[in-house]
Formats: structure tokens, sequence, C-alpha cells
């Protein structure tokens, strides 16, 4: 592990990466791609034919106090595009008066779809940050997308006892706001909540939008399977699935989302799963 005090010690890194999806054909291409600072897109993969399936890339590997991370993603009409990463991005401890940000602007326009499904975030004790991250859908398209938390690290018996995390999720459809989701901590003040994370350090979200109640069946019978029922949920408010997840360790979420993932593809898609091969590393 890299030591956050060495890392504080560098610049603040200020990086922008837009991508822009279009269809040519029938094949979606990364038609446009612009980046600032160290964050930037692996080579498009086709595994699955004229799906584009794009890696994003934050080669330093962790954030501190000052850095602010900008992601824009476009998936122009009848583009569909599945984003992930190659593995967590980790938040490391801040100086009091630093704060980071990360801020992704996500738009689907009509017909065009989006797969968003990074790994998790990891938030070290003492880490600073703030998350937002907009979706916005036009008449016709559809989201998929997953968001997972880690607060401090369960595996070490660390928790998140210090620090301020603000993470703020809207959900935009035919130019009407329709999901607010925020997650507010101050050290370890919604791990012990009871109406927080009841003490678990884990906390994901699952969205689909727009959905509709005839495609909920096979995803309520998944959750019947999963082992921890009493730490899982699902409601559908506005055309918006959401599926709410708590937990210490993060190889179950991941196992459940990427069942339920692979659900939506098959009832709501109409496509097989595909799972990018970086998941397997």
């Amino acid at each position: 592990m890299q030591d956050s005090s060495k890392i504080e010690q560098r610049d603040r890194w200020q990086a922008e990466l837009k991508l822009d999806y279009q269809l040519k054909g029938d094949k979606t291409c990364l038609a446009k791609k612009s980046q600032k600072g160290p964050l930037t897109v692996q080579r498009p993969f086709y595994p699955e034919g004229g799906i584009c399936h794009n890696y994003i890339l934050h080669p330093p590997g962790g954030v501190v106090g000052g850095d602010q991370l900008q992601i824009t993603l476009k998936a122009n009409q009848g583009a569909h595009s599945l984003i992930t990463t190659p593995g967590a991005t980790k938040f490391y401890r801040s100086k009091a008066d630093l704060e980071s940000q990360q801020t992704q602007t996500i738009s689907v326009d009509s017909n065009a779809v989006v797969e968003w499904l990074p790994q998790q975030n990891i938030f070290f004790s003492g880490a600073r940050s703030r998350l937002n991250t907009v979706i916005d859908i036009q008449e016709g398209g559809k989201f998929i997308g997953w968001e997972m938390h880690c607060f401090g690290r369960p595996a070490n018996q660390e928790g998140f006892d210090e620090g301020t995390i603000k993470s703020c999720t809207q959900i935009i459809i035919n130019n009407e706001l329709r999901l607010v989701e925020q997650l507010n901590t101050e050290g370890n003040t919604l791990s012990q909540s009871a109406c927080g994370l009841r003490d678990h350090s884990m906390q994901a979200s699952l969205m689909a939008a727009p959905f509709s109640e005839a495609h909920k069946e096979k995803l309520e019978q998944l959750l019947q399977d999963y082992p921890y029922k009493d730490l899982i949920g699902l409601t559908l408010v506005d055309e918006i699935l959401v599926i709410r997840v708590l937990g210490d360790r993060v190889e179950p979420i991941f196992d459940i989302f990427i069942s339920l993932w692979s659900a939506l593809r098959s009832e709501w898609l109409q496509l097989s799963a595909c799972p990018p091969r970086i998941w397997d590393t």
C-alpha cells in the first residue's frame, strides 16, 4: 500500500476525461475522447459484437485531498457502451482543510444504453471526499449502473473513524429529476447508525432506469436466494429500480450484483451476460 503521507506531498491532480460514443453501422465506437491529467481509458473491447467495452484507468492509484477528477460520458442515439474499472478506487487520508472531488456526468441519448459498472470505492479513515454523479436519460434510453462504497478497511480491522464523505447521485429521465440518492457521513456516524449501515462497513446500490413492474419478478426471485436477505432490499419508484445492499465484504455483494445485472440484461435488454474479463483478475 502506498503511504498516504507521501501521496499528499505531490501536486494535486486535476484530471478530466470526456468520452463520446456513437453508433456507426451496427457497432458502437468511441468516436471522441479528450483527457487532461491522470485519467484515461484503455482501447475498446468488443467481446460481444457491436457493444463497446471500456476500462477507465486512474494511474496514480489513489485519491487525496485537493484532487479533482471529472468524468463526462455520452452515449449518442443508438449507441451501447459498457464501462468498468480494473480495480477499486482508493480515497486516502487527507488533511483537514483539503477535500477531494469526483464528478461523473453520464448522458444517455434516445435508444442508447449505458452500463456503468465500476469496482468499489474504498474510503480510508481520514478521507475527506465529495462524490457527485448525474445520470441523464432521454426518451428510449436505458441505464444500468452500480456504486459500491467501503468505509474503512474491514479486512484489516480498520473502520472509518474520522473523515467526511458526501455522495450524491441524481437520475434525470426525459428532463425530469426523478431521484436524488445521498449518502453522508462524519467519521463513523453512518456506520453505527441504526438507520444507516447498522454497524456494517459497506453500502452498495444497483440502479436501472427507466424500469417497469413487468421485469421485477426474476430479480425478486434472485434476492430470495441471497444468503443475507435482511441486508438487501428492492424498490421501484418513478421508473427507477434501486437495489440496496449492506455488508462487510465486497465479494458477496459483487456476486449478487453480477447475478442481478445478468438477469437485467436477459429480461430487460434481451442480451446474454458478458462479464468484462478484468473482473476475473
